[in-house]
């Protein structure tokens, strides 16, 4: 087996032989914010059933990343970008390391990298591959480090391929496929900047190759804040792209482009591609359709792959989850929404919560919605509205979680909570 396509089993298969110790991107082992964890806690409050919680310089919204007993968090401290591990154990910092220098643009015109206010430059999540940690900035910046914080190699993206040009602020993602670091940069290209897919050697930093994502849109249409997201079938894998209307994918090993899908006609894309199956499901942005389109085949499959869609209450932010046949939503004015996976209809929708920016996390039976305002609302997953129960660590809640064994990893504005009973 060679290099690249063990690396790829190793990524597939981290999710079953290190279910307890690994949550090691956005999203988690397999991307889409299903755990195989059936054990978390239902119950929490500020002072029951919280195993530790840790103050964290300064606040971001990225996720936290797991592997044994290193946690990996990014922050911005003023205009410095930090990256930290924690100690899984104890949440106390075992390192802390300044990653670069920014400050993000509030005010001005839109077009040319203004961040809303509701994130800043430590929006990019870390990944982590049990040896080494990489993160990414607002900034352009994108690092490695090892375990031990010594830094293996660092550099700036803007430096090549020109500035973040996106309206409301760069908070992309970078995957790990194989050997290979992935990162993807979608925006509009009157502020100057491109919208392109690169590809590093994950261990030394230099570029394998990078593609120009041409799609059409301009203007604020053609922003994304999305996180690429792989799928494996029929012996190849499929490195998924959404943004800028369009749904693509690209061979992982050379940029090559296998696939495009483009029913959607919206503005910018917050929530992210779910993966199901042989199904992605992707909410046309600015609270447009929620789009089930197959995944796979070749060039333009807009009028064969589409399966439907939905036109409800959909998020502007958090990414669909999927489970058992059913597609669950999380609106930013706190409407839940339950979907039939497989004809898109209604089964039903609630109002559970005043808003929802994180997304939502699929943990065996359970269904856990994160608030904006720090309230959890935990459900069944089945076709009928069941509530579990409700937590509330009172602390405003932007980030979305991780797992970590039988606890949950939930990250406020000003701490890291790891929760567990």
């Amino acid at each position: 087996m060679g290099s690249f396509a063990l690396g790829l089993f190793l990524w597939a298969s981290c999710g079953q032989t290190a279910a307890v110790d690994v949550w090691p991107q956005w999203r988690g082992p397999t991307g889409d914010s299903v755990t195989s964890s059936a054990a978390l806690p239902v119950r929490w409050s500020p002072t029951e059933n919280v195993v530790w919680k840790a103050p964290l310089p300064g606040w971001g919204t990225s996720t936290p990343a797991v592997w044994g007993d290193a946690v990996f968090v990014t922050t911005q401290d003023g205009d410095t970008l930090l990256v930290l591990r924690l100690d899984a154990r104890t949440g106390k910092i075992v390192w802390q390391r300044e990653a670069a220098q920014g400050t993000p643009r509030r005010k001005g015109p839109l077009g040319n990298g203004r961040f809303h206010d509701e994130h800043n430059m430590a929006s990019p999540s870390p990944t982590t591959d049990g040896l080494h940690v990489w993160v990414h900035f607002g900034t352009g910046d994108l690092a490695c480090y090892d375990f031990d914080g010594a830094k293996k190699w660092s550099q700036n993206l803007t430096a090549k391929f020109g500035p973040y040009s996106i309206w409301w602020g760069h908070a992309n993602s970078p995957v790990l496929v194989g050997d290979l670091l992935v990162s993807a940069c979608m925006q509009d290209p009157k502020g100057g900047g491109k919208s392109y897919v690169v590809a590093h050697d994950k261990l030394t930093g230099k570029e394998v190759w990078a593609v120009e994502r041409t799609t059409g849109a301009t203007e604020e249409p053609a922003d994304a804040y999305t996180t690429p997201i792989l799928h494996r079938h029929d012996g190849r894998t499929d490195l998924i792209v959404f943004g800028g209307n369009v749904l693509d994918a690209y061979e992982p090993a050379t940029g090559k482009r296998l696939w495009s899908c483009s029913p959607f006609t919206g503005n910018r894309v917050i929530s992210g591609p779910t993966l199901a199956g042989d199904t992605v499901y992707a909410v046309q942005g600015m609270k447009g359709p929620l789009f089930a389109v197959k995944a796979g085949g070749a060039a333009d499959t807009t009028k064969t792959h589409v399966l439907w869609k939905y036109a409800g209450p959909t998020p502007d932010a958090a990414s669909p989850v999927a489970v058992q046949g059913l597609v669950y939503l999380a609106n930013n004015n706190g409407i839940a929404v339950c979907i039939d996976a497989k004809t898109g209809a209604e089964v039903w929708k609630e109002r559970l919560a005043d808003a929802f920016r994180a997304t939502p996390l699929v943990a065996g039976n359970h269904i856990y919605f994160f608030a904006k305002d720090g309230k959890t609302i935990i459900i069944e997953a089945v076709r009928e509205l069941k509530v579990v129960s409700r937590a509330d660590l009172g602390e405003d809640v932007m980030a979305s979680p991780a797992v970590i064994g039988p606890h949950l990893l939930l990250r406020t504005k000003e701490h890291l909570y790891r929760i567990g009973q």
